[in-house]
């Protein structure tokens, strides 16, 4: 039963909360289906209606995100959340990006409630993971390089973790390349994360719409817990 713990930064992020899921995928990755083509187009229109006319540090969730990072040493602007990279795509018109169906799906929800999200292929990482400082030894291998490289995190970084390596860097920025989900996925971690103060209403919505899609266009079924101040570990 995978784990996660945010035990070691909520204290300093109180509203931080992730919602942590697993989704079991019944074989190969189909071909998108006509509901999903519309939910993806739905999301980009929402965001594309959101964004038009107005600089995107103006959305509260840009602006906690980026005081977030500020906080733990962060200042290149080169480095933002991975939500916050896809809705500038959208903004400059490129849209979100086709990968494969899951991806698709999880960059959908991510854009539509302005949320982080972030999946690693089961099979591939060693729970329990953790939001946690980075340690000494921590390695990441790049996946937003070609090829990837060794780019480990630097000391008092946030970074998402399993027991080998850093998942993500800079708690939600770059995936790891190792652990990146792909046609042959089984099984797939899901963490989606907030610092909003009505973070919990917007993580069910959130659940709500990747458990409905992900069973209406991939056959899949997931389960779910939200770590918090609260409750700092889960398990699904």
């Amino acid at each position: 039963m995978p784990e996660l713990s945010i035990s070691e930064v909520v204290a300093a992020f109180p509203s931080f909360r992730v919602a942590f899921g697993v989704i079991e995928l019944p074989g190969p990755h189909a071909a998108r289906t006509d509901r999903l083509d519309a939910f993806i187009a739905d999301a980009e229109d929402g965001a594309a209606r959101l964004l038009a006319g107005r600089d995107i540090a103006d959305l509260p969730e840009i602006l906690h995100w980026r005081a977030a990072y500020r906080a733990f040493g962060s200042k290149k602007t080169s480095y933002r959340d991975a939500c916050e990279a896809l809705l500038r795509r959208i903004q400059s018109g490129a849209g979100l990006p086709r990968i494969m169906p899951l991806v698709d799906l999880y960059n959908a929800v991510s854009v539509k409630h302005r949320m982080p999200v972030g999946a690693d292929d089961l099979a591939l990482i060693k729970p329990p993971n953790a939001f946690r400082y980075a340690r000494p030894g921590d390695t990441f291998l790049d996946g937003g390089r070609v090829p990837p490289e060794h780019d480990p995190p630097a000391a008092g970084e946030i970074v998402y973790a399993d027991c080998e390596k850093c998942l993500c860097r800079r708690w939600n920025w770059r995936q790891d390349s190792r652990s990146r989900v792909n046609p042959q996925t089984r099984e797939a971690v899901i963490v989606i994360q907030t610092l909003e103060a009505d973070a919990d209403e917007r993580l069910a919505r959130a659940i709500a719409d990747f458990t409905v899609l992900a069973d209406e266009t991939l056959g899949a079924c997931s389960r779910w817990a939200v770590a918090s101040l609260a409750s700092p570990l889960v398990a699904v």
